[in-house]
């Protein structure tokens, strides 16, 4: 199985502000990961991270808040994609 492309948004929210998901379901989980996704979720503000979602090898899954890293607790695509949209718009 090739990795596959779920999602891939870029929007341009204003002069200053940028939103972009990219989900790609994989053949293996990446470690530590358990789950087959790959994604990268990310709102930039003046092309300053504000809010990011990522899982990365050696990583696993994991968020950016206002310059703090956490670990995040992946459930499924559609909760990931709810919780960032969630800070986005606490943020905003």
């Amino acid at each position: 199985m090739k990795a596959e492309l779920l999602v891939r948004a870029r929007d341009v929210l204003s002069e200053d502000e940028l939103v972009e998901m990219v989900v790609w379901r994989v053949p293996k989980p990446v470690p530590p990961g358990k789950h087959r996704f790959k994604y990268r979720l990310v709102y930039l503000v003046k092309g300053e991270r504000v809010v990011g979602y990522d899982n990365e090898r050696g990583k696993g899954d994991h968020c950016h808040l206002d310059g703090n890293e956490s670990p995040y607790t992946f459930v499924n695509i559609d909760q990931l994609i709810q919780d960032f949209v969630r800070e986005v718009e606490c943020r905003r």
